[in-house]
């Protein structure tokens, strides 16, 4: 059974009669409100901060019960303090959004007029993932009260404390008409992305955002997917490898790995491939001297998801990989108990390893050399195109990005650390 495939049961059935009425609730406010003002917007994104700053240590107690183990720092300026920044852009740019735009200003002479007006669309629903279960739930809501829309949210069944806690508290800023929170299973998620909205949002896997995409098509609804994918970094070849190994060890640690703009694998010109894994080897090392007693260091955020890292791991040693746990001594990893996993370096994967086709979501890099740039490329081409939710392509390290440019100029929208 797919995730989004829903049991014929009472339960079932009841839960989706009351999102269904909680909907209904907020489209008739919306109706008999109509366009909310510049000032009632703003006041939304206030509140839904204020929900947010004033309960940042529940929050993040919450989130880091959640996972086990997760770094209190990187909690709060991952969740919280990243989002402050996107919010008061937001919030500043509202009256400018809100604005009338005049078309065909040369046929007025004619006595034709034309003008567009932005409209909200009345409820958008959105659908939390599990890895930043507050901020990606917090800033789509945010865009859509500065659109002039009411909210539903479902979290993510993942990480229940924190989903708890956003439903026990948003009664505390929000009249239900404005924003809900919803929590509860997958058949909950399934019934809410089966909802008549007006738009749906949605962060997490591609696969499972097909299913969000078909279910609300039974709606028409219009939706809007944020979606992983495997990320690849591009190291050219006249990059520092040093800085380069260690940028990349670290970039692909954070959250434990589990981050869709994280690098999944590494492409390194051939001549400097073992260069590049000693480096990130020593990198790794020193960031991580001890994993099991280090609080900073992320766990799985569950167990079946721990399962998988681990079987794409075996199935890849299975099949031939160099497959190399980066553990600190007399530390026995991976632990089930505290569902950590070493960091982990792989090399020599082929095309029939699950890891070269799923997303990774954990603590380990792929690292493979290639010829000359071109072959980089192809291998990039001939594979699902790289995903990530900020719009970035491959990432090129380099010190002249001259040495790059076929890569750039392959995609438009890559991101280029110089030296």
């Amino acid at each position: 059974m797919t995730t989004f495939e829903l049991p014929v049961d009472n339960a079932v059935a009841d839960r989706r009669d009351e999102l269904q009425a909680l909907l209904t609730r907020q489209r008739q406010a919306f109706s008999e409100g109509g366009p909310p003002e510049l000032k009632v917007r703003q006041t939304r994104i206030d509140r839904l901060l204020a929900l947010v700053l004033d309960n940042t240590d529940a929050f993040v107690d919450a989130m880091g019960a959640d996972f086990g183990t997760r770094s209190r720092a990187a909690t709060l300026f991952t969740e919280l303090v990243g989002m402050m920044p996107v919010i008061e852009h937001t919030r500043s740019h509202v009256a400018q959004w809100m604005k009338t735009t005049q078309l065909m200003r040369p046929a007025r002479m004619f006595g034709l007029k034309a003008r567009v007006g932005p409209t909200p669309l009345g409820v958008v629903g959105v659908i939390g993932p599990w890895n930043f279960p507050l901020n990606l739930v917090v800033l789509p809501a945010t865009a859509a009260f500065a659109a002039g829309n009411r909210v539903m949210i479902k979290m993510s069944e993942i990480t229940p404390r924190t989903a708890a806690l956003m439903a026990q508290l948003a009664p505390n800023y929000f009249d239900p008409t404005e924003l809900a929170v919803v929590t509860g299973g997958r058949d909950v998620a399934a019934a809410f992305a089966t909802l008549p909205f007006d738009h749906l949002f949605f962060t997490g896997s591609p696969d499972v955002g097909a299913l969000v995409q078909q279910a609300a098509a039974q709606n028409l609804v219009p939706v809007t997917l944020e979606l992983g994918g495997k990320n690849p970094v591009v190291v050219a070849p006249d990059a520092d490898i040093d800085r380069a190994a260690a940028r990349i060890a670290s970039a692909r640690m954070v959250n434990g790995g589990q981050v869709c703009v994280c690098p999944d694998y590494v492409l390194v010109p051939e001549d400097r491939l073992p260069a590049f894994v000693d480096n990130a080897r020593r990198e790794l090392r020193r960031m991580f001297p001890s994993i099991l007693a280090n609080a900073d260091y992320c766990s799985s955020v569950n167990e079946p998801n721990f399962d998988r890292v681990l079987a794409l791991l075996d199935d890849a040693r299975t099949k031939g990989a160099s497959v190399e746990p980066i553990a600190p001594q007399h530390e026995s990893l991976p632990d089930r108990k505290s569902r950590k996993i070493a960091p982990t370096i792989v090399r020599g994967i082929s095309d029939d390893m699950r890891i070269a086709k799923e997303e990774i979501f954990g603590p380990v890099l792929v690292v493979m050399g290639y010829p000359t740039v071109q072959d980089a490329i192809n291998y990039i081409n001939d594979r699902p195109a790289p995903w990530s939710p900020t719009g970035t392509a491959p990432t090129g390290t380099t010190s002249n990005t001259s040495s790059a440019a076929p890569v750039a100029a392959e995609w438009p929208a890559m991101t280029l650390l110089p030296k």
